[in-house]
């Protein structure tokens, strides 16, 4: 059912449904199949954005985030409202399975899925161009970090997630995350140090 839902992407439009993830979670522990692909239809783009950032290949992001929605449709019984909220639940199940990821294939060569982020203006064709080849130089830099940097940098900077919740989910302290995203900038800046100054940022996160 969910790996059906997740191919042909039907299940109408989540954010038009008033109930809250954690009404349509405890429908899904009662095998309402259009509860969950409620639930994906919300959730799904950022968990492939996270797996795409932390594992560098955009096929590999969508089986880690198929894998999360099988883990909502099998477990949903045992969420418990209010011990957490359920898109950091679902950040923290997906940092962990691509985690595994990365250390299972630790050592092999990682396959670039470049995909530039979106311009807020249109550029023209050079512009475009150069944001590709910046978004392509982020993307395999990214892939050199530590796992643990990659997965502080993918949640704070990308998910736009704060170093609280980031704490969270990785299960460490406030600290121990802003230790981890200061490494992997300066990694991050070494490593593109070629690069124009406009290439150079990565946004600070608020905590």
């Amino acid at each position: 059912m969910v790996a059906l839902a997740f191919q042909t992407g039907k299940g109408g439009d989540g954010r038009l449904d008033e109930r809250s993830d954690d009404e349509l979670v405890a429908a899904v522990a009662e095998g309402d199949e259009a509860a969950c692909r409620l639930l994906m239809v919300r959730h799904l783009p950022r968990m492939v954005a996270l797996g795409r950032r932390m594992l560098g290949n955009h096929a590999d992001a969508e089986d880690v985030a198929q894998e999360v929605f099988l883990r909502v449709w099998t477990h949903a019984d045992r969420w418990q409202p209010g011990q957490a909220q359920f898109g950091t639940w679902l950040h923290r199940v997906a940092t962990n399975l691509c985690l595994d990821r990365i250390r299972k294939n630790r050592g092999g060569t990682e396959d670039i899925d470049a995909i530039p982020e979106p311009a807020s203006e249109e550029p023209g064709p050079d512009r475009q161009l150069e944001q590709s080849q910046i978004a392509a130089r982020v993307e395999a830099a990214l892939q050199h970090l530590p796992e643990r940097q990659r997965a502080a940098i993918a949640l704070s900077h990308y998910q736009g997630l704060s170093n609280t919740e980031t704490a969270d989910i990785l299960e460490v302290s406030v600290e121990a995350v802003e230790s981890l995203l200061s490494r992997a900038r300066r990694q991050l800046r070494a490593e593109l140090a070629t690069e124009k100054d406009e290439l150079l940022r990565i946004k600070e996160m608020n905590t």
